[in-house]
């Protein structure tokens, strides 16, 4: 998953700080439900990594049942964190 692929397939473009709040409020909404219905363990990790970035994941307990998935969104918070 490409992060530019991302953006544009969930808010139709790659510049979505010129989108008004509803429509990036729409295209979390559907990474939500892409996320709960997702069942390949990379594909889970790069929808809650997006929404991470917007500020809008869910709970490590609640998105990862796997302990290993659980530490690497750690470590994806702290790298961003401190970058």
């Amino acid at each position: 998953m490409h992060f530019d692929d991302q953006l544009q397939r969930y808010f139709g473009t790659t510049g979505i700080d010129s989108l008004p709040p509803e429509a990036v409020e729409a295209g979390i909404e559907r990474m939500r439900v892409d996320l709960g219905l997702e069942k390949d363990r990379g594909r889970r990790f790069a929808l809650w990594s997006l929404l991470f970035l917007l500020g809008d994941a869910p709970d490590l307990d609640v998105a990862f049942k796997d302990a290993a998935d659980r530490d690497a969104a750690r470590n994806f918070m702290e790298l961003t964190e401190r970058g």
